[in-house]
């Protein structure tokens, strides 16, 4: 297989595109380039120790070129789209940075200064944008910072741009989700989020063209400053800088914390990443809760009530701005209708007792989203997002007794290629699917047989054959990195976490019961089976002393605030730091205890045979293989 080889089948499919949507609509294309003010030349973006974090300028080669077969024309239009950056003035006094990571940093200017919402990943090219910022429109100090929602890419970069104390504002609940998100599944989180964005691939036409929202994630330090102010409230109104924002608290869309704003001294609204120019996910690929797309509309739904009729352009924190009042209507009524129609299609399915994978390969959307471009499945899709619908309403059972106690991979794939006769048959029926065109069923018949046997060279081959395929045909951009990741690791390579989210700043904002759910989801619970130990814990801080218990019994952590009813068999007096440290691995007993910043009394060796129980997550587990 090379690079540029690509089956018949899939040209043929994208030419059936090319025929279908509305190609020279070119309303998107001129929204882009509106308000340009400028950008860096080079578009790289380093760290202090001269490592790339961002390089938009990567795929400008193959972007300015005519499309080449290997990249769907859809997803190549919107790659063309999200991947111009630049300074942007969307009205008088509001701007934004966009193209500079996988979100965009908004400026709007105050009486003294700039309000920054949503500051990026890292804090390199939150930096980078707001340098960008001031070479057009001054020295002008940051006043304040809000984060729409809780989501690493709203909020990593605050460092890059914040650097004495001024008002942070955030929806409810930001900071727990924030944190959990990136903790209690943040490894296994990240690992996919490699295959996700597609960051280990090489950007070009046979690699990486984008993730639909974004082009990818930068790679640059991620930081968070605390809220000093919450919003709890739709129709709360502050005063930032001169600045009047009227919020709307939408918990529970796209992020379990999250609020859209709308400036009506500049007739502004802000619609977070609510309503952006693509399907988004209601279960995104990388993990998270499933998100609620009947909630979703309903919000879409009141933000058109109370602000779009007024507004005059409305701007997210991804993609380009949408200028004038119909406009804007028939954007968020069409991005309602959308979410909508999933949810209650599904759910008129699954009543006629049809599966998730079955209602997804049934359901189709209406001529009117089918046709709207912002409605297109670069990021989120048609097909995995009912079957997040049907598993928020149904679980993952979808009620047939066959599917109750399946064998897992391993054990399946051995008894499928000795059902179908062995490795050879199974080469054989996948070579001549693959012949037909028919790569899912190629990548579902050599999955069995690269679970059975991992080091079948012809059969990691094919499946990787397969998966660029489906890679190269796919219009939605997350996809195409998971086919593409997964044909990159068949063949040797190792994606790693090079998305991870986890920084010194989330931790740190770990309250105790999180972080003791930490050690929770860490006990090997076999191992530690028969253990059974109480520690009583003082932790201090300069912010003063807490305390907290735990127990370990049949294998499970169990802690809570104060003191517990059933004696400790050792109290540990700790500083916070030196906790962090202790369970990262970054310090042992000894150090910590020859600091004075760990004392026990009791018995000690209790916390060591904690200790010693506890598994390390593994970043790079493998996907595509046993």
């Amino acid at each position: 297989m090379t690079e540029t080889t690509i089956r018949p089948d899939i040209v043929a499919a994208a030419a059936a595109m090319n025929d279908r949507l509305p190609f020279s609509d070119s309303t998107d294309e001129s929204n882009v380039r509106r308000g340009f003010l400028g950008a860096l030349h080079p578009g790289q973006v380093r760290a202090a120790d001269g490592r790339i974090v961002w390089d938009p300028d990567a795929w400008a080669p193959v972007l300015a070129a005519e499309r080449p077969e290997l990249v769907n024309p859809s997803l190549w239009r919107q790659a063309r789209l999200v991947a111009r950056h630049g300074l942007f003035e969307v009205t008088e006094g509001v701007y934004q940075v966009r193209g500079m990571d996988l979100s965009n940093m908004t400026l709007i200017e105050g009486r003294d200064g700039v309000v920054v919402v949503d500051p990026l990943i890292s804090t390199e090219t939150a930096a980078a944008g707001l340098r960008l910022y001031r070479e057009y429109r001054g020295e002008r100090p940051v006043t304040a910072v809000i984060y729409t929602h809780s989501h690493a890419d709203h909020f990593g970069g605050v460092r890059g741009v914040v650097d004495t104390e001024v008002p942070v504002l955030a929806p409810e609940g930001f900071l727990e989700h924030a944190v959990a998100e990136n903790v209690y599944a943040g490894t296994a989180m990240a690992r996919r989020a490699a295959y996700m964005y597609g960051a280990a691939l090489p950007p070009g036409a046979a690699g990486q063209m984008g993730a639909g929202l974004g082009m990818t994630t930068s790679t640059g330090t991620v930081t968070l400053i605390p809220p000093t102010l919450d919003v709890t409230r739709t129709g709360q109104e502050e005063t930032l800088d001169g600045v009047r924002f009227v919020f709307q608290v939408t918990p529970g869309t796209e992020a379990p914390a999250e609020m859209n704003f709308f400036l009506p001294d500049r007739a502004a609204l802000c619609m977070a990443e609510n309503a952006t120019h693509t399907l988004h996910n209601l279960l995104t690929l990388r993990g998270a809760e499933v998100r609620d797309p009947h909630a979703w509309a309903h919000y879409l739904t009141e933000a058109i009530e109370m602000f779009a009729h007024e507004a005059e352009v409305e701007f997210a924190s991804h993609h380009w701005p949408t200028w004038s009042g119909p406009a804007i209507v028939a954007l968020l009524s069409e991005q309602r209708d959308l979410y909508a129609y999933q949810h209650d299609q599904t759910l008129r399915l699954l009543n006629q007792g049809y599966t998730g994978a079955e209602i997804a390969e049934m359901l189709q959307l209406p001529p009117g989203l089918e046709q709207a471009w912002h409605a297109r499945g670069y990021y989120g899709s048609v097909s995995h997002n009912v079957k997040a619908v049907y598993q928020r309403y149904m679980g993952w059972f979808d009620g047939n007794p066959a599917h109750l106690w399946p064998h897992p991979p391993e054990q399946a794939g051995r008894r499928y290629v000795e059902a179908i006769g062995g490795a050879e048959a199974v080469l054989r029926a996948a070579r001549r699917a693959y012949d037909e065109g028919d790569f899912r069923w190629v990548a579902e018949l050599t999955g069995h047989l690269v679970f059975a046997d991992p080091g079948h060279t012809e059969a990691r081959a094919l499946q990787a054959d397969a998966f660029e395929q489906l890679g190269f045909g796919a219009e939605n951009g997350t996809w195409r990195n998971f086919y593409l990741t997964g044909a990159m690791e068949l063949r040797g390579g190792t994606a790693g976490t090079p998305t991870t989210t986890s920084s010194p700043d989330l931790i740190a904002q770990l309250s105790l019961a999180q972080l003791f759910d930490s050690v929770a989801i860490r006990v090997h619970g076999p191992r530690a089976a028969a253990l059974r130990l109480g520690l009583d814990w003082v932790v201090t801080d300069d912010r003063g002393e807490q305390t907290h218990w735990s127990r370990l019994s049949n294998g499970a952590f169990v802690h809570g605030d104060g003191s517990c009813r059933e004696p400790a068999d050792a109290r540990v007096q700790i500083r916070r730091q030196a906790l962090l440290q202790l369970l990262s691995g970054q310090s042992t007993l000894e150090a910590l205890k020859k600091s004075g910043d760990l004392s026990i009394d009791g018995t000690p060796e209790v916390l060591t045979r904690l200790l010693t129980v506890l598994d390390d997550p593994d970043p790079g587990f493998a996907i595509v293989t046993p």
